[in-house]
């Protein structure tokens, strides 16, 4: 359930056998993948971004295709989850920016490649994808090194941007401001 629908089974009370589900991955929006009234996604989708994660961060079409074969999902092929998976992926998932699909330049024939798109950059952190292909492997994240070591570098990042956001913030609330005292007049 986790990887397909990023729910968690929890246990509430064991002397009445009563679960409750848990949403793992907490995206943004409604519900982030989903289509309206039907199941979350969200465990389909980090399949797909541990996928390009993988891949050096871009993935090819066809190995994206070929590796949700092996999951038993086809492209053309209704599935009883996703429905009609190249417009999951192509079209709703792209459209909400979860993923990017481009055109590879110069490439003879034509071919495609998914990368993670912005709304994935924001919402999802790297770790979280790996502990998602680790769980897929049977195995932790450090059994690998090199996209646990980008993963980290990725949580590093991340913790700048947010301390880098907050500093002014602190700095403007120790420091006494004319516009609070101003505002305070005003209520």
């Amino acid at each position: 359930m986790e990887l397909v629908f990023g729910l968690e089974m929890m246990e509430v009370d064991r002397s009445r056998n009563i679960y409750t589900l848990i949403k793992k991955l907490n995206l943004r929006g409604n519900e982030g993948p989903s289509e309206e009234g039907g199941l979350p996604k969200s465990g389909f989708l980090m399949v797909l971004l541990g996928i390009i994660f993988m891949k050096g961060n871009h993935a090819p079409g066809e190995e994206v295709w070929e590796f949700l074969s092996v999951l038993g999902v086809y492209t053309g092929r209704k599935h009883c989850i996703f429905g009609e998976p190249r417009k999951l992926i192509t079209k709703d998932l792209v459209q909400k920016k979860y993923l990017k699909y481009r055109q590879v330049p110069n490439g003879d024939p034509p071919h495609y490649e998914f990368l993670w798109g912005p709304r994935a950059c924001v919402e999802i952190n790297k770790m979280k994808v790996l502990e998602v292909l680790a769980k897929i492997h049977d195995t932790v994240p450090t059994s690998f090194p090199v996209l646990h070591a980008e993963a980290l570098r990725d949580q590093v990042e991340r913790a700048g941007l947010r301390g880098t956001a907050r500093a002014p913030t602190m700095a403007e609330a120790s420091a006494p401001s004319r516009a609070k005292s101003y505002s305070s007049s005003h209520i």
